[in-house]
């Protein structure tokens, strides 16, 4: 039995064609989070990673989108009586005292059926370790999940599994679009839009300087998701409070001309036909198509799912906020004046973030030294 844990990537189903970039994301990523690591190589339908310190390393590949789940595994070899001895050292290891527990194997079979692994490894787990007073769950009622994957030469038996992020991988669209960032639902707008696979260039809009510490904080979350060492952050203050409909339809208004000033041709826009009416949908993205640009519309299409995302970001605390958003009555979005936005874009502060572990104070700072 090799003693050597691996981590194992298991491409979401969107990644499947797209296997080659999000080998390439798994390299950055370590890289930009000082992991060392011997090899990222390919096995059939998932990612190999021989990395130093698999814990770290895991993590660090978590923040990746394109990933259905991410395992730490022992690895042998496509044998049926390999895999049960290596499933039933490894699962008798791993449970606890009167645990129920679950024998789940997948992937391509040699000669026998997964079903048959399955059976015989928990037999030989009843067996071995009838001390513990473990006993066999089922799919909807069982305390540990004891989960191997098949490719064609090797088994992966796996010591530890977690949920990735789904979607596809980061720069999967190779042009760069931009994306504003101004309250929570911008910032999950912001975060779909990564996960759609584009690489995006960040507008932050913001009232007052009270503000810049929430929003630094959701960018936190989302940094570390573009897969690079520096980014660059562009900030403009829009002084006027968005509460009641109107007024946020106003301040929408001023962010898309914000938007519009920039030369990218592509431009991400954090509105929900959940949110507006199709008239007011159509309205702004014929204002995009005006300036000859390319409206991307990553919210089209989501429902209550976007709450766990909002978790990922850390804004679950304000769903409240985020519900009245979607459930307000929806008003004509107001024009912005040449006046008004010569004012906003005056204001304009550019950033460089490097990655790191302070970069809510990086960002605060470059606003402090301006005082």
């Amino acid at each position: 039995m090799s003693e050597i844990s691996y981590i194992v990537v298991f491409p979401s189903i969107f990644s499947k064609n797209k296997i080659s970039q999000l080998m390439k994301n798994i390299k950055k990523i370590l890289q930009i989070k000082n992991q060392s690591f011997n090899s990222v190589k390919r096995d059939g339908d998932v990612i190999l990673v021989d990395a130093n310190d698999p814990v770290f390393a895991s993590s660090a590949i978590s923040l990746l989108f394109g990933i259905e789940k991410i395992a730490i595994a022992r690895q042998t070899k496509n044998n049926f009586q390999e895999i049960v001895s290596e499933i039933t050292s490894i699962g008798g290891n791993l449970l606890l005292k009167g645990e129920k527990f679950l024998v789940k194997v997948e992937g391509i079979s040699k000669g026998f059926l997964t079903k048959d692994i399955e059976i015989a490894s928990t037999s030989e787990i009843i067996e071995k370790k009838s001390n513990l007073g473990a006993r066999p769950g089922t799919e909807e009622d069982h305390n540990k999940l004891l989960y191997t994957y098949l490719t064609k030469e090797n088994a992966y038996v796996c010591i530890f599994m977690d949920k990735g992020m789904s979607g596809i991988p980061f720069t999967s669209h190779r042009e760069k679009i931009l994306c504003a960032i101004y309250d929570e639902i911008s910032a999950i707008s912001c975060f779909e839009t990564i996960k759609q696979g584009y690489d995006i260039r960040i507008v932050v809009c913001y009232k007052g300087d009270n503000e810049l510490t929430y929003i630094a904080k959701m960018l936190n979350q989302i940094l570390p998701r573009l897969v690079e060492n520096k980014v660059k952050l562009d900030f403009f203050q829009i002084k006027m409070n968005p509460k009641g409909i109107k007024n946020y339809q106003k301040f929408l208004g001023m962010v898309i001309e914000i938007l519009l000033t920039y030369q990218n041709r592509y431009v991400s826009l954090p509105i929900s036909p959940l949110m507006f009416s199709l008239e007011q949908m159509e309205d702004i993205m014929n204002k995009i198509f005006e300036s000859k640009k390319i409206p991307i519309v990553p919210l089209t299409g989501t429902d209550t799912n976007l709450f766990e995302d909002a978790k990922e970001i850390g804004i679950e605390r304000n769903f409240n906020k985020i519900e009245k958003l979607f459930t307000a009555k929806s008003v004509q979005f107001p024009d912005v004046s040449n006046k008004e936005l010569e004012l906003i874009v005056n204001t304009k502060k550019t950033i460089d973030i490097t990655m790191g572990p302070n970069n809510v104070h990086d960002i605060l700072d470059s606003f402090e030294e301006n005082h």
